[in-house]
């Protein structure tokens, strides 16, 4: 566990280490189904369209940046507008240190002081890590969609986690 984790809103000058970190999995992981990497331009108009109420933040450690974090929209349909989908990813040599959990509690807490309702983690079946720490904050599991993915030659299941947030 590391106590030095400084969690801040994510700036274009991070870009560049957000898809690092994200193109690793594409290509080592089914934590995401994405199977091609993210070009640049592509992250850079990601984060250009995450607004205030769909905050990106990086954990940083010593001045580098260990895991990213994002709010995004679940739904474009507007009666989804108070509900998020959260994402973390965690630099592949900084896992098991606490990063993770400091990365989500911090967008629980962003989540809630910006009024949304609720929080959903679609989950890679097999990713037993991020299925844990989801259930250690609070998420509870409400769905799983059977062969919903294909990567790395086999068929994935996704599951559904949520986590209701408390009125401000």
């Amino acid at each position: 566990m590391t106590s030095d984790i400084q969690i801040r809103l994510a700036t274009e000058a991070d870009c560049i280490a957000i898809n690092d970190i994200y193109n690793y999995y594409v290509i080592h992981s089914t934590c995401t189904y994405q199977t091609e990497p993210e070009p640049i331009e592509s992250r850079r108009n990601w984060l250009a369209n995450h607004g205030p109420k769909h905050p990106v933040t990086v954990a940083e450690v010593e001045g580098a940046i260990v895991g990213w974090g994002s709010l995004s929209r679940f739904h474009p349909r507007q009666a989804y507008a108070l509900t998020v989908e959260n994402a973390v990813y965690v630099h592949h040599l900084w896992q098991g240190r606490g990063v993770g959990k400091s990365i989500v509690t911090d967008l629980i807490y962003r989540a809630t002081q910006l009024g949304h309702h609720t929080i959903v983690a679609l989950v890679s079946g097999e990713q037993s890590a991020s299925l844990g720490l989801h259930q250690k904050l609070g998420f509870v599991r409400v769905g799983q969609l059977k062969e919903a993915g294909f990567k790395m030659q086999h068929w994935l299941d996704v599951v559904y986690m949520q986590k209701m947030l408390a009125s401000k």
